[in-house]
C-alpha cells in the first residue's frame, strides 16, 4: 500500500495568503528550515495505478500537478483519471472545497458520513459533480467499507469512527450551546486497510482530545497520521492572529500534559506523523525547540510529497 501526503498544512496552507506571522514571512523569504505546504490531504493506492484521495483540499489542482501518479495516462482514452474515490473526514472547507477541481464529467465515488454528505447535497455548487456519475456513498461508523469507483475495486477498506471534535465553522449554531450543534459523524477518523496484505494505518487530521475509546483503538497501531494543528492551545492568541484557542476550534495541541505527544506516549504506535499543521505552529521551523521536542518524542512532522509504503 502506497500513502502519499499531498498536503500537510491546515486550512489556509503555509504560507497563508493574508498572514504575516513569523512563520509565513520566513517561508516567503526562503529562510532555511521552512517548507511551504498545501492544505491537508492524502492519496492512497494498493497497486500504484488506482487511487483514493482522503480529503479534497482547495489546493487539489496544484497537488495533482505535482504528483505524476495522479496524472491522466496518455495511453488511455482522451478522458482519464487514476482517482477512483474521495473519502471525506469532515465538512471543513479545507477538506471538501477541492471536490470542485474534479468536475469535467469524470467518474469517481465520494464517501462520507451522512452528516457530511448532507452538507454537500445541500450546497448546489457541488451538483456539478452529478450523480450517478459521481455517486455519494455513506460511511457507516465502526464498520469496514470497501472502496471502489468508476467500476474499479481499489482493494482497500476504510473503517470510519467518530472522534472528539467540532462541527465545521460555517455550520456552527451558536444557539446550540458550547458544542455549537456538533453531532456524531461531524468529525471522523479512518482506519485504512489493504485487503490483500492486511496492512493498515490510521488517518485522523482533526481531533480535539484523545479519550479512552480512541486511545484503545489506536494502541499498537503501525502508523498514525494525526492532527498537528497547534503546538500550544493559545498560540494564535499569543501571536495576535485569531481570538480563538485550539480547544475552541476543535483541535488538540501537541505539547503539554493534555497534548497529543503525552497521550500517544502510552499507546505504543510504531510511527507517528503530524499532518494538518497550522501556519502559526512553531514546529514548522525545522530549527526550533518545538521541532526538536517533537522529534525527540518520536514524532515526524509531515510534509507535502512524503511517501510511506506498507
Amino acid at each position: 500500500m502506497i500513502i502519499k501526503v499531498l498536503g500537510s498544512a491546515a486550512g489556509g496552507g503555509f504560507p497563508q495568503w493574508n498572514c504575516n506571522c513569523r512563520n509565513c514571512v520566513s517561508v516567503r523569504a526562503g529562510t532555511p528550515g521552512f517548507k511551504a505546504r498545501t492544505q491537508s490531504s492524502l492519496a492512497v493506492s494498493r497497486d500504484g495505478e488506482n487511487w483514493a484521495l482522503f480529503n479534497a483540499s482547495p489546493d487539489l489542482r496544484q497537488q495533482l500537478n505535482l504528483t505524476p501518479e495522479l496524472w491522466a495516462d496518455p495511453k488511455r482514452d482522451h478522458r482519464h483519471s487514476p482517482i477512483k474515490a474521495v473519502v471525506l473526514t469532515n465538512g471543513d472547507v479545507d477538506h471538501i472545497a477541492g471536490l470542485i477541481n474534479l468536475r469535467e464529467a469524470q467518474a469517481f465515488s465520494v464517501y462520507g458520513t451522512e452528516r457530511v454528505l448532507t452538507t454537500i447535497a445541500d450546497n448546489s455548487l457541488f451538483h456539478i459533480l452529478a450523480e450517478p456519475l459521481v455517486p455519494r456513498i455513506t460511511l457507516a461508523l465502526n464498520k469496514p467499507t470497501p472502496l471502489s469507483g468508476a467500476g474499479v475495486d481499489l482493494g482497500l477498506t476504510v473503517e470510519a469512527f467518530a472522534v472528539p471534535g467540532k462541527v465545521a465553522l460555517y455550520l456552527e449554531d451558536a444557539s446550540a450551546g458550547d458544542d455549537f450543534g456538533t453531532q456524531e459523524g461531524d468529525t471522523i477518523g479512518l482506519k485504512v486497510t489493504d485487503t490483500a496484505s492486511q496492512h493498515s494505518f490510521f488517518y485522523i487530521p482533526g481531533c480535539s482530545t484523545i479519550d479512552d475509546p480512541l486511545g484503545t483503538r489506536l494502541k499498537g497501531a503501525s502508523i498514525v497520521f494525526f492532527d498537528g494543528t497547534l503546538f500550544t492551545d493559545d498560540e494564535m492568541l499569543q501571536q495576535g492572529l485569531m481570538p480563538k484557542t485550539g480547544t475552541r476550534m476543535g483541535h488538540i495541541n501537541m505539547s503539554g500534559p493534555e497534548g497529543s505527544i503525552a497521550a500517544f506516549s502510552k499507546l505504543g504506535v510504531g510511527r507517528l506523523i503530524y499532518v494538518h499543521i497550522n501556519n502559526s505552529n512553531p514546529a514548522l521551523d525545522e530549527n526550533s525547540s518545538a521541532r526538536k521536542s517533537i522529534e525527540s518524542a518520536g514524532w515526524e512532522v509531515g510534509y507535502d510529497g512524503l511517501e510511506v509504503r506498507l
